[in-house]
Order: C-alpha cells, then sequence, then structure tokens
C-alpha cells in the first residue's frame, strides 16, 4: 500500500489526533468528517479501537503499512517491551529527528528535506528518511540548503528540542544523544493496543 498523499486536516479529524502536531485540524471541528457531523459515531468494537490506535502511530509518523508491520516485528526482538521498544523506533527515524530538530514544521516536510538530499548524518548525504540514527550520531544540513526558506521559517517557529537531542540553531545541526524513554514520546497513543492488534 502506498503512502497517503491525501488531506491530512481529514485524516487528523478522523483519527481524533492532531498529525501536524499544531492542533490547528481540531480547533474548529474536533469531529469526524462526514455528512452526518458531530455526535453520529458509533460504538466502536475492541478490534475497531486496536485498528484506529494503529492507523494514529502510522500517520503520525508517516509511515506505510509494509515498513510499519517490519518495524513492529524488528521492535519484537528487542530486550525490554515491545510496544515501547516500537515507538522508540519509529522515533529514531532520520525524518523524525530532523522535525525534532526543528529543521522542518512537519515530518512530511522533513521526508521531503531528507528525500532531496538537503540532510546530512556525520557529514555524509543521506536520502533514506526512514535511516534508523544510531546514539551518538551528528544530523545537519548541507552548506547550500542553510539558506533555505522553509528551514529558516522552521527554526524560528521552533520553541522546544526533546532531551534525547543537542541542537546548535546557529550552525543548523545536532547529536542524537541517546534513546529516547517512553516517557519522552507521544502520550496519547496507547502501544498496548497495536500489540494486541499485531498478536492476533
Amino acid at each position: 500500500m502506498a503512502r497517503y498523499t491525501g488531506p491530512s486536516w481529514k485524516l487528523s479529524r478522523r483519527l481524533g489526533i492532531s498529525l501536524s502536531g499544531t492542533g490547528k485540524e481540531l480547533e474548529k471541528r474536533p469531529y469526524a468528517p462526514g455528512q452526518h457531523g458531530p455526535g453520529q459515531r458509533k460504538k466502536i468494537s475492541e478490534y475497531g479501537l486496536q485498528l484506529q490506535e494503529k492507523q494514529k502511530l502510522r500517520h503520525m509518523y508517516g509511515v506505510n503499512e509494509r515498513q510499519f508491520r517490519n518495524l513492529f516485528v524488528a521492535a519484537g526482538k528487542m530486550t525490554g517491551k515491545h510496544g515501547e521498544n516500537f515507538m522508540i523506533l519509529l522515533e529514531a527515524r532520520l525524518d523524525n529527528l530532523v522535525y525534532r530538530m526543528g529543521l522542518a514544521r512537519t515530518r512530511r516536510q522533513a521526508r521531503q528535506l531528507v528525500n532531496h538530499g538537503h540532510v546530512l548524518v556525520n557529514g555524509k548525504r543521506l536520502d533514506i528518511p526512514s535511516y534508523r540514527v544510531q546514539p551518538g550520531q551528528v544530523i545537519s544540513l548541507r552548506e547550500k540548503s542553510r539558506n533555505l526558506s522553509a528551514v529558516k521559517d522552521a527554526v524560528e517557529a521552533t520553541n522546544f528540542v526533546p532531551d534525547y537531542l543537542t541542537v546548535d540553531a546557529e550552525k543548523l545541526e545536532g547529536t542524537f544523544t541517546r534513546l529516547p524513554e517512553r516517557s519522552e514520546l507521544a502520550a496519547e497513543i496507547n502501544e498496548a493496543l497495536i500489540v494486541e492488534f499485531y498478536s492476533r
């Protein structure tokens, strides 16, 4: 299945979370899209809840189903809790860390920056958004890419950088210092439901 390229605001309303991270999608109409408006939701089955939780996380990181499933399997081979390991692996993706550093306003924009070859890891150009960054690796922008207006706007708008990243805003580079803890990741996701979904 190909990556979702449809309207992200409509999808955010369907899932009940802000996929852009700004929260603007749910300000005016905090209910699912459709002609019947708010208050028309039917009771969701247990399977439906599990599926919805999986879709939330998958669309939050902009990953297609096959990549998502493969990462889930990889997380199961690590020591520790399966669901937490899975979320940590998603967080360690290159496109996500570019977004977390504040070099892009959304994960979609971060993915495009990586795809177009603007991003360096330890000084080497990488154009694979799903690349799994290891603790200690340095993420930066190419010299020619540092004057991009989209990057400048994103850096100016950034007011929070997670503790597992150290960022030098002047040099536009950051270091992935350690793997994140569960408490630093999306609180609105119940990863246990995703584990149950794939364990059926």
